[in-house]
């Protein structure tokens, strides 16, 4: 199982140490970059989940690509 932790600056040397103690955790952290990136699928599937639930309006692709 893989699991993405959320820890401010000031904690996470800490929280790496403690992981990292265990021998059958593995650590590894993210870049900012792929921390940006993992964040906006992130929201970008939490937006499409509203969408599909009716509680939020989406946009014809189509429109989307007149755009570009």
């Amino acid at each position: 199982m893989k699991v993405l932790l959320d820890i401010k600056d000031s904690k996470a040397s800490f929280v790496m140490e403690l992981l990292q103690s265990f021998p059958f955790i593995k650590t590894k952290p993210l870049s900012p970059y792929k921390s940006d990136v993992l964040e906006g699928v992130k929201e970008a599937v939490e937006e499409m989940t509203l969408i599909k639930a009716g509680k939020l309006k989406g946009r014809p692709a189509k429109e989307l690509f007149d755009e570009l």
